[in-house]
């Protein structure tokens, strides 16, 4: 077996899907705004917001996202992993107090490019909120 199919089926056993649920605070939309500088009124205006089709305040999508980082920087494939690519479909609108659990599903490996494709997804309360693909390089650890 290749080192990298070793390293990813010993991290994550087939069936394995680990999780991280975040609670999405108003100090978390606010941070992201300032550090993204994503100030549009709809993730931080109640007013404005309230005129959108959203009938309030959202998080934004990117804030959500991120949370899959997590999971990949933690636990699978973890420290060390490289995140190469992601791509996703944003399917329903996070709010303030939602409770996000980011899902990563191994789907495929490229042991010779140390490569491995995950099946990526964010729910809240069981509903799906975004999903996507993401593929990361991992490195072999002891």
């Amino acid at each position: 077996m290749n080192p990298c199919t070793a390293c990813i089926t010993k991290i994550c056993p087939s069936g394995k899907q680990p999780v991280s649920p975040k609670t999405v605070t108003e100090a978390d939309v606010v941070a992201f705004a300032g550090i993204s500088g994503d100030f549009n009124p709809v993730h931080i205006n109640e007013e404005f917001a309230q005129g959108t089709p959203f009938k309030g305040r959202i998080a934004h999508g990117m804030l959500s996202a991120a949370f899959i980082s997590t999971v990949f920087g933690t636990r699978l494939p973890g420290p060390g992993s490289i995140y190469v690519a992601q791509s996703l479909k944003f399917k329903a609108p996070v709010r303030i107090g939602d409770t996000v659990t980011a899902h990563v599903e191994l789907i495929a490996l490229v042991p010779e490019r140390k490569f491995a494709t995950f099946k990526t997804t964010a729910t809240v309360d069981g509903k799906v909120v975004l999903e996507g693909e993401a593929t990361l390089r991992v490195e072999r650890r002891e």
